[in-house]
């Protein structure tokens, strides 16, 4: 049986009243872990001096009074730019986050996109706002029939091998590139590594991009590589704003470069009002609400039961974080 040891785990400010009920629950689930609830910055400067374990946003001032830490939970599956600022990735301290959760509910999100421009949506929810009743003159038009078409996942994570198992069952045929797998996840037809993703951009009708913000990823969706698309492609987005420029997604899109998008996340949000992309033809646009469902608190509560029993015990973190690449 392993040997467990107890810790000083602090949950670290802003609070609310869910993560004020997960301390009670937490500390209830797994004895060993000792968790305070730090309800002001003072609170958190003081009793982060002796924890092994916290949760939440820690900053520089913050981390330099850390004297024990060796686990952050991150309170996000991928932290916004500046949660892993160059003091925090050059300490020993173990980062873990909550990727995962979402696979289900965005998943589902990104089917929603690829059926609604595989059956022409795109066109008909505009028409019915101007009551227009117009269907084009030929049977097979303004649909495309998905087992002749291919979907190119960028980043098959958790979200995007979710994804692609759905679309799989469409029929669609999917490519995947990721830094990390080395075996292709169920739907996927063919894995490759990131730097393959401009040589498989002209097979795709579907470019789906789920990666993370990343110092690799910040800016990567530019106009040269919109340009790699098929004239008759869709690019779908749910991943970070950050990584697709908007001002070149624009003009793209205004030179039919690209056959449409659906965007879900944005370089700056909310877009703004008076956003181009708002009344763009052939565009989808959703408030960065992709990862929305039910259990989602439940799920993220389990991850942190989970860490902190195998934190106590020695034994490994679920979804361990490199740092240096936020993810």
């Amino acid at each position: 049986m392993a040997t467990t040891n107890s810790f000083k785990f602090v949950m670290l400010p802003p609070q609310t009243a869910t993560t004020r009920a997960w301390a009670a629950r937490l500390a209830e689930a797994v004895p060993e872990a000792r968790v305070v609830v730090a309800e002001d910055r003072d609170a958190a400067a003081r009793e982060i001096a002796d924890a092994e374990g916290a949760f939440g946003q820690l900053d520089r001032e913050l981390l330099s009074k850390a004297r024990n830490l060796r686990w952050l939970q991150a309170p996000f599956a991928a932290p916004p730019a500046g949660y892993y600022f160059p003091e925090l990735v050059g300490h020993p301290v173990k980062v873990t986050n909550f990727r995962e959760i979402y696979n289900d509910h965005i998943g589902a999100h990104i089917l929603a996109f690829v059926l609604a421009f595989a059956r022409g949506l795109h066109l008909y929810i505009p028409r019915q706002l101007r009551r227009e009743w117009k269907k084009s003159p030929l049977e097979h038009g303004d649909v495309l029939h998905l087992p002749e078409t291919t979907a190119l996942i960028v980043g098959v994570g958790g979200i995007g091998a979710e994804a692609a198992r759905l679309l799989a069952a469409f029929g669609v045929t999917v490519l995947a590139t990721d830094a990390r797998r080395t075996e292709a996840p169920e739907g996927v037809s063919e894995l490759h590594p990131p730097e393959a993703l401009d040589t498989l951009l002209p097979r795709a009708d579907f470019v789906i991009l789920t990666v993370p913000h990343t110092p690799a990823t910040e800016g990567f969706f530019d106009r040269a590589r919109l340009r790699r698309m098929k004239k008759t492609a869709f690019f779908i987005n749910i991943g970070r704003g950050m990584t697709t420029k908007l001002d070149d997604l624009v003009a793209a899109l205004e030179a039919g470069e690209i056959g449409g998008a659906a965007l879900d996340v944005y370089e700056k949000e909310p877009l703004p009002a008076d956003h181009p992309l708002w009344t763009m033809p052939n565009v989808l646009l959703t408030p960065h609400m992709a990862g929305h469902g039910p259990y989602l608190d439940e799920r993220r509560l389990e991850i942190v039961i989970d860490n902190c029993r195998a934190f106590a015990t020695g034994g490994p973190l679920r979804n361990p974080v490199d740092k240096a690449s936020w993810f």
